[in-house]
């Protein structure tokens, strides 16, 4: 059997390992310090008994079983936390606890514990492996073939027909990451979410339609609070849940089984104009990191891409996240700032254009003219001649 203890404290984990070591010396015992490398294991490891904090970085002890449960359902959860809250308990039970532990625990305790679910889990395997492994074969299975059909790729033999029969008329779900990293984690986070998602609104799957995008069909119950509504929640659990950026997309109704590949392509060519979700708690801090950046350097060689780098954002993502923001494009943003200085500028008489133009970022004299007459419909020349003369005048 493998167990899996997921606890943010060093102590806590190796002294529970420890214990289940001496006591069963037969089982794996497996540790992870947050729910990251907890969803790792649980997805590289046959996991059968979880015993997970309650309070942790990032997520959640029960945040990591509500994400978890759908895409391991074989696994027997036990909540470990040093308060006694009442309400940690019941949200415990109502997610599928088999037990609630309050620190420091006993080791007799522990041992009772892990051999009553033992012995669970030994009948429940010798019942149902063999009819888990068919049924997970034939989902995995009807999955591929539908990524291949979504992708516009020949299915080969296989009959499609059991699909359209199951599917009468569906909705069509895509989440598209942006990130340079791998996203193996936010891939089986949106899976586990969505899967969840569609099976309390009616039924349906969730598939890989590449390394940064999941498709999830769903066909849903009758008299439910319809498809805007499962939207609303699939997006307020990923903005808790996801460390990149994403986007959801979805189609109309589709009756015609045919037409996926075509609504799937319209999805992916609506998602190079739809703005990514700010994720983060620090993207206003992102954004004002990055100003703060612009106004010192304003001057210098600026891109969009080098600004970027400098807050550690995608291009494209920066982008969008600086407009939503700001209420500027970042070439909008740095041309504002250039020509607001040159304006100050222009009242040294003793400055040449060139020079100021030198000074704001603008090497070619004639560029920097066409661009101050397009903001301001006046050349630089124009606009000093008229303030100075104004100044004069009043001095007189």
């Amino acid at each position: 059997m493998e167990i899996l203890i997921v606890d943010d404290e060093t102590v806590i984990r190796e002294g529970i390992r420890r214990t289940l070591l001496n006591r069963f010396p037969q089982h794996q015992v497996h540790l992870a310090a947050n729910a990251e490398q907890a969803l790792t294991q649980l997805r590289d490891h046959h996991i059968h008994i979880v015993l997970t904090d309650i309070l942790m970085p990032s997520m959640t002890g029960l945040e990591l079983m509500h994400i978890s449960r759908n895409r391991h359902p074989q696994v027997k959860w036990v909540v470990i936390s040093a308060y006694s809250e009442f309400s940690y308990a019941q949200e415990a039970v109502r997610l599928g606890a088999k037990d609630y532990l309050l620190k420091p625990i006993g080791k007799d305790m522990l041992t009772e514990m892990i051999e009553k679910l033992g012995e669970e889990v030994a009948r429940e395997t010798e019942q149902t492996e063999e009819t888990q492994l068919l049924k997970l074969n034939r989902k995995y299975l009807q999955e591929a073939v539908f990524q291949r059909w979504a992708l516009g790729l020949d299915t080969g033999r296989f009959d499609m027909q059991s699909f359209i029969e199951q599917y009468p008329q569906f909705y069509l779900i895509m989440v598209k990451m942006e990130s340079d990293k791998a996203v193996r984690i936010e891939n089986f986070i949106i899976e586990n979410v969505l899967l969840e998602l569609i099976e309390q609104c009616g039924r349906g799957f969730v598939t890989v339609y590449d390394s940064k995008s999941l498709l999830g069909l769903v066909t849903l119950a009758e008299g439910g609070s319809g498809l805007p509504a499962l939207v609303d929640e699939l997006r307020s659990h990923l903005i808790k849940y996801l460390k990149v950026p994403f986007q959801i997309m979805h189609t109309e109704l589709i009756e015609h089984f045919n037409n996926v590949p075509s609504e799937v392509q319209r999805m992916r060519q609506a998602s190079s104009t739809q703005v990514y979700e700010h994720y983060a708690n620090g993207s206003d801090r992102t954004v004002e990191v990055a100003q703060q950046y612009i106004r010192t350097h304003y001057h210098a060689d600026l891109s969009l891409e080098k600004v970027a780098a400098i807050v550690y954002l995608n291009p494209v993502y920066f982008s969008q996240l600086f407009k939503q923001k700001t209420g500027f494009g970042f070439k909008e943003y740095v041309i504002h700032l250039r020509l607001e200085q040159a304006k100050q500028l222009l009242m040294n008489p003793k400055l040449k254009l060139a020079e100021i133009a030198e000074r704001i970022g603008y090497q070619d004299m004639r560029h920097f003219t066409q661009v101050f007459r397009k903001k301001y419909g006046t050349t630089p020349s124009e606009y000093r001649q008229e303030n100075l003369t104004g100044k004069t005048d009043k001095v007189q």
